[in-house]
């Protein structure tokens, strides 16, 4: 089987109102580059019918198309590394499957590879989503970036082209918990940014509810900055000094003013201040929380994933040669 010298990667959670407008325009979209490709699929343990549909399109163009599939739902993040850890091509491409970002966008991402970037991300010219998403996502992408030194500016479109030596690392990282384009731009030497089309969802909705974004941008700030760690320590040597420098002063104030004792006493000891202080611990401790369990899962060592199957043509499988020991499971492969 010879190398093609375009990968396109796409994780499928639940997608089966939205595959077959996918596959209508993404073979056509790959055709018209005039590259050797391949496309795969990864099936991230879909309840619905997106592993048959994912089948049959396999039947249908097994010379292009492989298929992932999970026995479980591990996160898009692993669905995209099982997906590294299998292609064939120098150019790699991400690609969502809700046809937000469309396929005949990947070309201008190909293009800038060709110019000499190793990392090219996507940035959405007019987004389709809601007014929420889209000030939730400004004020995340500001944070992120002061907090890592991660330069993304659309951190949220998965629409990215990276280079063979970037996905190569990207596979071989243990990391159980990440994000993988914040991941991939740490190994880039010449990254930039194009903007692309922005689309409505062709069919179906979003995989991410608002506590799964925000349990995204907190794992993708813990996973690559120390920072929230030191703002908390320096937070708390702040309150302390705060609270020393008040005890002095109350002190200072029963000794010398009596008639003051009683409005201080009444400041001091209000409740309010307690439930800050305890609110504040509270948090410190979660966010302690956060990065030992992050050590946790790592130290475990389990496999990232699970695969019941892979649907691909031919008995070689050349990927797998390079897949971490720890990942490798028995498949059962199409004839």
């Amino acid at each position: 089987m010879a190398a093609p010298q375009v990968s396109i990667v796409i994780p499928v959670y639940n997608e089966e109102p939205g595959l077959p407008a996918l596959f209508a325009r993404l073979y056509p979209a790959l055709d018209a580059l005039h590259r050797s490709y391949e496309v795969i699929f990864v099936n991230d343990g879909s309840r619905d019918r997106s592993a048959a549909l994912l089948r049959e399109q396999f039947h249908q163009r097994p010379d292009v198309t492989r298929v992932v599939l999970f026995n479980a739902n591990y996160g898009q993040h692993t669905a995209i590394v099982a997906g590294f850890e299998r292609c064939r091509g120098e150019q790699i491409v991400t690609l969502d499957a809700d046809l937000q970002n469309p396929p005949e966008e990947i070309g201008k991402l190909l293009a800038a590879m060709d110019a000499g970037h190793d990392y090219v991300g996507g940035v959405r010219r007019t987004r389709e989503d809601s007014w929420w998403r889209r000030a939730a996502s400004r004020s995340m992408n500001r944070l992120r970036e002061r907090t890592t030194h991660i330069r993304m500016t659309d951190q949220g479109c998965m629409l990215r082209a990276y280079s063979r030596e970037i996905v190569d690392c990207v596979a071989a990282s243990r990391e159980v918990s990440t994000y993988i384009p914040a991941l991939a731009y740490t190994f880039a030497s010449k990254p930039t940014e194009v903007e692309v089309a922005h689309e409505e969802r062709a069919a179906g909705e979003s995989k991410y509810s608002l506590y799964q974004l925000i349990r995204l941008n907190f794992d993708l700030i813990t996973g690559f900055s120390l920072v929230p760690l030191q703002l908390f320590s320096m937070f708390g040597m702040a309150v302390s000094a705060v609270a020393l420098v008040l005890y002095v002063i109350v002190m200072i104030y029963r000794l010398f003013f009596a008639e003051w004792h009683g409005a201080l006493n009444a400041i001091w000891d209000r409740d309010i201040l307690a439930f800050f202080l305890i609110g504040m611990v509270l948090f410190g401790l979660g966010l302690i929380g956060e990065y030992v369990g992050r050590i946790y899962q790592q130290v475990r060592e389990r496999p990232r994933y699970s695969i019941r199957a892979v649907l691909e043509r031919g008995e070689q499988d050349l990927p797998d040669a390079r897949m971490p020991a720890t990942d490798r499971v028995p498949v059962r492969r199409a004839p």
